[in-house]
């Protein structure tokens, strides 16, 4: 009996870094849980706080992990937990497609709107990459969408992308298990068939920072967020 108490007061210390309800978390070792919530039982919280995604997208970019991708593309349901992300400022920040030296493009149009719609875009002529428009009407933020945690028709997932691994670490691995094409450029995240839904609250321990990844401008900006040991982080030598 003693041995279980010890064992599930060790599971309850661990979990603590993933604290759902509060930023107890903060004070707790800093250990790996053994679960993140999403796959420990937790239920997510219902809905957003009013204006989440208008706020600084640096502040939306950390926020976001943990929310849900939900996704009807093509009939099938597949939703993923957001676990990677990374911010692009407006014209002042030298690696976005807001940049001033590019202005307002037809590529680039979405992202001077409001908040909440999806900004796609084509990279090596491949790989499609999603991200989620941020800050206020014509302020031109949005954050990156690098990496899910598959919750739900990860068989479908899997499929689409043809049984490699992993099956969404990295942008143009997300794009492509979640069946997000072109198609959706400003697409509103409220409906079908792609939406952004309230997740799980992660506490500051379980997130980590770094550079960007792949950029060449400002790529030492810590505006790369990403739930540190979690299934779907991009595998890079940044990672800590």
């Amino acid at each position: 009996m003693a041995a279980v108490a010890l064992e599930a007061a060790g599971a309850a210390n661990n979990n603590l870094l993933f604290d759902t309800a509060s930023e107890r978390g903060i004070r707790s070792r800093d250990t790996l849980p053994r679960e993140p919530p999403w796959r420990d039982g937790s239920l997510p919280t219902q809905g957003f706080t009013s204006g989440f995604l208008d706020k600084p997208v640096v502040e939306v970019a950390r926020n976001l992990l943990g929310c849900r991708l939900i996704s009807s593309l093509e009939g099938e349901r597949t939703v993923g937990v957001i676990v990677e992300t990374e911010a692009y400022g407006g014209p002042e920040d030298p690696a976005s497609h807001a940049a001033t030296v590019m202005g307002i493009t037809k590529r680039n149009a979405v992202m001077f709107g409001p908040s909440g719609y999806v900004y796609v875009y084509r990279i090596y002529g491949i790989h499609w990459c999603m991200n989620v428009v941020t800050g206020l009407d014509s302020q031109a933020q949005a954050v990156l969408i690098r990496g899910l945690d598959p919750i739900d028709g990860e068989d479908v997932m899997r499929e689409r992308r043809g049984g490699r691994s992993p099956i969404a670490g990295g942008p143009g691995r997300v794009t492509q298990a979640m069946g997000v094409t072109g198609a959706l450029q400003g697409h509103r995240l409220t409906s079908p068939p792609l939406a952004l839904e309230s997740g799980w609250t992660l506490s500051n321990k379980a997130v980590r920072t770094s550079g960007r990844i792949g950029v060449t401008k400002a790529a030492d900006w810590p505006y790369r967020f990403y739930v540190h040991g979690a299934r779907g982080v991009s595998r890079h030598p940044v990672n800590c």
